[in-house]
């Protein structure tokens, strides 16, 4: 695999390790390859197996399970030594064919689904700050991205889904995902000045909508209301986080980057 190497030492990632959690989804595999190409060493935690580029080597993990993101930070630092970069990148979200009550009217939604999103959301980005970040803080450096959402800064716009409802379908942007995407731009606040003079930097990468082969009447409606008029690319993504994860970001702690097409600016 061919290196992207830069002569700039505030961009330079050679001889760094990240680790990515989620990195075999849409988004996870391009930031894991990116910072790969880049000369990084990346580790990916995922309950999910499947190729994974040259540089990067793939740990099955459960974010939710404390002991097996030890044991996979356990088998890192022994063959690489500390992380210098963690992306909080894995989500669960209800996908466009959940059960009819789980993409219901709001009084419905069931009380297991809001848990299942908040535990992976929430509660294994905790935990893979305290597992991994803990690790940094020892070392007195590094910097940890905590992926969000538009729809954790501002609420769904429902209106995108008027299609589905044209033709017949109960459908609503559920509410567990805003709420757990929400939560995590204040875990990013505590957690940067907790860790702020011991090196670590902590931040919150905050997308819009990324396309991934949506129906062509969602995507009329998204792109009508971003003022780029287009969804954004999953590569569009990767440019924030070696930003994050460089020198060059190395005054920046508990800031929210957004990377929206200009979504949250009308």
């Amino acid at each position: 695999m061919s290196r992207l190497m830069t002569s700039d030492p505030l961009f330079d990632l050679s001889g760094r390790v990240a680790v990515v959690t989620g990195g075999m989804g849409q988004l996870g595999r391009v930031y894991a390859a990116g910072l790969a190409e880049r000369g990084m060493r990346v580790a990916i935690l995922d309950i999910a197996a499947g190729q994974v580029p040259e540089g990067v080597r793939a740990f099955e993990v459960d974010i939710t399970d404390r002991a097996a993101i030890e044991q996979a930070a356990r088998e890192i630092e022994a063959e690489w030594g500390v992380p210098h970069l963690l992306v909080n990148n894995a989500a669960l979200d209800s996908p466009p064919d959940a059960p009819v009550e789980e993409v219901g009217p709001f009084e419905g939604f069931p009380e297991a689904s809001f848990d299942a999103v908040m535990d992976v959301n929430v509660k294994g980005t905790l935990l893979c700050c305290q597992v991994v970040g803990g690790a940094m803080a020892r070392e007195g450096r590094g910097s940890i991205v905590n992926v969000s959402s538009v729809y954790g800064l501002l609420s769904p716009v429902q209106d995108l889904y008027d299609f589905r409802r044209a033709r017949g379908e109960t459908f609503y942007k559920p509410v567990a995902y805003s709420v757990s995407k929400s939560a995590i731009l204040n875990l990013t606040r505590y957690l940067a000045t907790y860790w702020a003079k011991a090196g670590v930097r902590v931040n919150t990468l905050t997308l819009a909508g990324v396309w991934n082969d949506q129906p062509a009447e969602f995507l009329e409606a998204y792109e009508a209301r971003v003022p780029m008029g287009r969804m954004q690319r999953a590569e569009e993504a990767l440019g924030a986080v070696v930003y994050l994860a460089s020198d060059a970001s190395s005054y920046v702690t508990g800031s929210n980057v957004v990377v929206d097409g200009g979504w949250s600016a009308w």
